[in-house]
């Protein structure tokens, strides 16, 4: 139906943030990096001969036990979304952070590939394997994300975009030297990625709750 001066009069176009929704958004992101860190942490006790300094944590994600870390991976996954659909709701301007909101949403849905293909870590060589791509985009789109989302992040405070910039160089330096580690330390190495990912999380986490309280108060 065209607008008319009644539809308008009676659904106004009126954009308020909503606390609830900020507040709720911002613990399921802090709930995905600890379920991810639980579920990694179980499965490096449960699952037989592994060694937590030499396997990745893609090896705890093939095989018997591997509903234990995807049920991470999905969760972490499910953050990285609403984390898009938070920023996309509390939108701090500029095409920058409109391409930020882009890489979370990208960023997510590579994790939630990466559990679900389950063709990693047992010599999975057939049919169309595409884990290493996965991990290549997932490596490129971290890096947007960060850069992306700090000078906007700037706007709630200059520490958000000193953490941003930060966790971007640190990954973007980090994360090549993965794939030239001797086999011997990649699962610690894959780990402390993991680690610096959470930062980025956490940060705009951290972001929307303060101005979920703000919002609150006002």
């Amino acid at each position: 139906m065209p607008p008319t001066a009644e539809t308008a009069r009676q659904m106004p176009a009126e954009v308020a943030e909503q606390p609830v929704l900020m507040l709720t958004l911002a613990l399921l992101a802090v709930f995905g990096c600890v379920a991810l860190t639980t579920s990694v942490v179980i499965a490096d006790f449960v699952v037989p001969n592994h060694d937590w300094i030499a396997d990745t944590i893609s090896d705890l994600g093939a095989g018997r036990y591997e509903f234990i870390v995807d049920i991470g991976l999905y969760a972490f996954s499910a953050a990285l979304i609403g984390l898009a659909v938070l920023a996309a709701h509390v939108h701090l301007g500029g095409w920058e952070w409109s391409v930020g909101i882009i890489a979370l949403v990208i960023f997510g849905l590579l994790v939630f590939l990466i559990g679900a293909r389950n063709e990693y870590g047992d010599n999975d060589d057939e049919g169309w394997v595409i884990h290493i791509y996965l991990v290549y985009a997932l490596g490129m789109t971290m890096a947007v994300a960060c850069f992306a989302l700090a000078r906007g992040a700037a706007r709630a405070g200059p520490r958000y975009r000193t953490i941003l910039n930060a966790t971007g160089i640190i990954w973007g330096v980090s994360a090549p030297v993965f794939f030239i580690l001797p086999t011997a330390v990649d699962g610690i190495y894959e780990r402390y990625l993991g680690a610096v990912s959470f930062v980025l999380v956490l940060t705009l986490a951290h972001l929307f709750y303060q101005r979920s309280k703000q919002r609150k108060v006002t």
